[in-house]
Parts: structure tokens; C-alpha cells; sequence
């Protein structure tokens, strides 16, 4: 089960400005879909490298520690196969700066090496970095000295049977710092839980810095679906109440403990959570900063989302109307969304619409007043330049339902030749891709996902 739908795709792109984004490609990166008869017939080479990083000092003047990072090509088009990537790195900007030391898939020559990839994934599921550069800070650099790594690639395969990633765009900085570096253990998602079940969350800190923090601050932000947070002294804590963001309860903790160079810190007692009757998708986040206002050596590591699927259903449905008039008159249809649970459901990663409820607009009608959240389409879902008059309709829900939450669409429709028996579909889809090409994996009964509005 994939706990949280992606987004449609941008390009990845790692390091500091994207860290929490990069905690929601955990669940998996969504890869373009095309229909079968009609392939693109272009495809791209990039790089995924992390955009900056920062390398301690060694403690009391010891050896430096030393970082990995992680970097990998991948394209667009998975209706290509592309071998033979070869990855070139620059380091020559890091002399006095850094040092690196190569993998074995990497052939160096002076202040080059080139990295073999032998296939290059897509953007799907399948991404994994694929060459791993181990940096640290160079014998006698100074705190603030600052290098670039570039990158160049190139691989076989594609349209044309090359592919070359875009020339000088992409880099990484590496700056020599000090200061404390607190890092959150990783913790393993949990999939298959029960509603009612509780999990324990195994929580550790440790300070990977050249410097003490001198006490720190821990938040934790738990989703509608999770309840009973343990209860600890150090925390204050709240919840919101859903109306203009999914609702949620967070914890908000203070400690004073001095974690020194290589030490770690655990809780009081265990974290845990219980699943909520309503639980489906859910998870909690967890960030981590120094105390006294110091600067973390990398943040990009100071922040998790632990992600909890619950075994659990949310029946979408959607109910049409019957309308009637004389030609000239207009009357109000009413379009009803409703979630019949038990489950609620939320796009808590990419903030998209659960859902949208669409309209194709009856035969000898035309709607005259539109409800808010809804979009005029032509039938094929292309642009329509006028709010009014559409054939069709795509009104959006929100980021988020609740396991009972229930709305109405409003369309005033005017009668302009009396036909009979007159329908339009009414019907839901998922925020990207036609109805039935990407079904809700959790609603039980998609019978209850299409209806009508009659006229007459």
C-alpha cells in the first residue's frame, strides 16, 4: 500500500530547501503516466545530487568526520531504456576545502572521475542513488571555507540513443563549519497497522557535530488519524480543529540535557501512538533543533516523517439531482460529495485535492452560476475561456475529508430547449487522471462514485 500519493513530477532536486519534500518521496516518486497509444517520444537525462552540504571540523583538533553523499541519474521516459550512464564529477574547486574519497564505480583522474551507472532508472519507484562520494573537510581549512562539486552525464539510450543531462546545472557546495549536527535515527514506516492498535515509535537523537547543543527542542505533528500521544513532562501540547487545515496534535517539547559530540538522547519512555477508528494514511512528523539559538551543521537531517498505514476503507460517494423548467427558466442542482468512512483521508504530502466532482452538463441546458472550487473544462478537460456556459465541470475538494464530511455544489442551470429525459454524468475522479485509470484504492465501492442530473 502506498501511504501518500505524489504529486505530479518536478524535477528532484536535493539538499536544504527541499528536505521535507524529500522526506515525502519516501513513499515513492510518482512517474508521468501517458496512454498506451500514444507514447512521448522525448525523454531527459538528470541528476540527482544534494545541493549543499556542510563538513565539521574534527573535535579538539581530531580527524574530521567524514559525510556521504549521495548522487544518481535517472530520466524521464519509461517507455525508453537507458544504459551505460557516465557520470562525471569535478572536484577540483575543493582544493584546500574538502577532501574526497572515490567509490568503486568511480574511475578518477586528478581532480575528475567518471561513475559508471549501468542502467539508468526513471523517476518511478525504482530511484535509488547510485555512486556515494565520502567528503570531509580538508587538513587546516578554515570554518567558512567554502568548494563546488559539479556534474556532468551522459548515458545511452533515448529517442536519439544518447541522452545528455543539461550542461553546468548542477553542483554542490560544501562549506567547512562548526557547531552542533543533531541527527534523528531513521525509523522504518509501518504499514498493515489496525485501527485501535498502538505503536511504538523508536525515537533517538544523536549530536553528529563538532560542538556540544547545550539542551534542544523536539516537535512532534500527529495526524487526524493518530491519538494518546505518549504524555511527557518537558511537552506542552495542542491540537487544531480542522477548519482551515487538516486537523492535527502536536507536541511541543523542551530539554536541557547537554548532548556533546557523539552523544545521543531517547525519551523518558517509549513513543507511542494509537490508531484512531478513522485511521488510514497517516503519519508523524518529527523535528529536531539545538537549544540557546545555535545554527545545526545540517538541517537537512534534523527532520523525519514516519509514516503509519492503517488495514482501513473511506467510501467516497457522490449523489446528482432532477431538475425541471420550461425553456428560459433556471433552477439550482445541488451535487453532493459525501465520505461514508469509515476512514477519513488526507493528501497531507503534496496538499492536492482528495478528490474532485465533475459535471458534464445535460443536453439543452447551460449552468449560469458556478459554486466556488469549480472550473470550467471543455468535455475533453482542456481550458474553456468563460466561467459559464461549460459543458463540463471540475469542482475540487479539499486536502483533506473527514471520515463523515459531506459538501454540496451548487450550479444554477437554465432550461434553453426542453429535452426530455435529458442527463449529465455526475461523477468523482482522484485530482490527476480520468476516473477508473487510477481508482481510489481505499474506497470499497466505487458503484456509489458516478450519478446523474436529470432534467425534466
Amino acid at each position: 500500500m502506498r501511504l501518500f500519493p505524489a504529486g505530479r513530477h518536478v524535477r528532484l532536486r536535493s539538499g536544504a530547501a527541499v528536505a521535507v519534500a524529500a522526506g515525502l518521496l519516501a513513499a515513492g516518486l510518482a512517474a508521468p503516466a501517458f496512454a498506451d497509444d500514444d507514447p512521448p517520444q522525448n525523454d531527459q537525462l538528470w541528476i540527482n545530487e544534494p545541493y549543499e552540504q556542510t563538513l565539521p571540523l574534527g573535535v579538539d583538533g581530531g580527524q574530521p568526520q567524514s559525510r556521504t553523499l549521495g548522487v544518481g541519474l535517472y530520466h524521464d521516459n519509461e517507455n525508453f531504456t537507458v544504459t551505460d550512464g557516465r557520470l562525471t564529477v569535478d572536484i577540483s574547486d575543493l582544493a584546500g576545502v574538502a577532501e574526497v574519497t572515490w567509490p568503486d564505480n568511480c574511475t578518477p583522474s586528478g581532480t575528475t572521475a567518471v561513475c559508471d551507472i549501468p542502467v539508468v532508472p526513471t523517476i518511478g519507484g525504482d530511484y535509488k542513488h547510485q555512486v556515494f562520494l565520502t567528503v570531509r573537510a580538508a587538513d587546516g581549512a578554515e570554518v567558512g571555507a567554502q568548494g563546488r562539486i559539479t556534474y556532468e552525464a551522459t548515458a545511452t539510450g533515448g529517442p536519439d540513443g544518447t541522452l545528455t543531462a543539461p550542461h553546468e546545472s548542477f553542483d554542490t557546495t560544501l562549506t567547512v563549519g562548526t557547531g552542533p549536527d543533531l541527527v534523528i535515527d531513521p525509523i522504518a514506516d509501518i504499514e498493515g497497522g489496525q485501527p485501535g492498535d498502538e505503536q511504538t515509535i523508536p525515537f533517538k537523537v544523536t549530536n553528529n557535530g563538532n560542538q556540544s547543543a547545550n539542551g534542544f527542542t523536539v516537535k512532534l505533528s500527529a495526524s487526524y488519524g493518530l491519538t494518546d500521544l505518549t504524555r511527557y513532562d518537558a511537552c506542552t501540547y495542542t491540537t487544531t480543529d480542522g477548519k482551515d487545515y487538516a486537523p492535527s496534535s502536536t507536541a511541543f517539547c523542551t530539554f536541557d540535557q547537554v548532548l556533546a559530540p557523539g552523544d545521543s538522547f531517547e525519551l523518558p519512555e517509549p513513543l507511542t501512538v494509537r490508531l484512531a477508528p478513522h485511521a488510514l494514511n497517516e503519519r508523524l512528523d518529527i523535528d529536531v533543533k539545538p537549544g540557546g539559538g545555535a545554527q545545526d551543521l545540517d538541517s537537512r537531517n534534523n527532520f523525519t516523517i514516519f509514516q503509519i498505514g492503517a488495514e482501513n476503507t473511506a467510501d467516497f460517494s457522490v449523489t446528482g439531482d432532477t431538475i425541471s423548467g420550461a425553456a428560459g427558466e433556471t433552477a439550482t442542482a445541488e451535487l453532493t460529495f459525501k465520505n461514508n468512512g469509515p476512514a477519513w483521508f488526507g493528501l497531507l504530502g503534496s496538499g492536492d485535492p482528495v478528490a474532485e466532482v465533475r459535471l458534464i452538463v445535460p443536453q439543452g441546458t447551460t449552468v449560469t452560476g458556478v459554486p466556488s472550487g469549480c472550473s470550467p473544462r471543455t468535455l475533453d478537460g482542456g481550458y474553456y475561456p468563460r466561467q459559464t456556459g461549460a459543458p463540463r465541470y471540475d469542482c475540487d475538494l479539499r486536502y483533506w475529508v473527514l471520515e463523515d464530511t459531506q459538501r454540496t455544489f451548487a450550479f444554477s442551470v437554465r432550461v434553453d430547449t426542453v429535452v426530455p429525459g435529458a442527463t449529465g454524468a455526475v461523477s468523482i475522479h482522484p485530482p490527476f487522471g480520468e476516473f477508473g485509470t487510477y481508482p481510489f484504492g481505499f474506497d470499497p465501492n466505487v458503484t456509489n462514485n458516478t450519478a446523474v442530473l436529470a432534467v425534466n
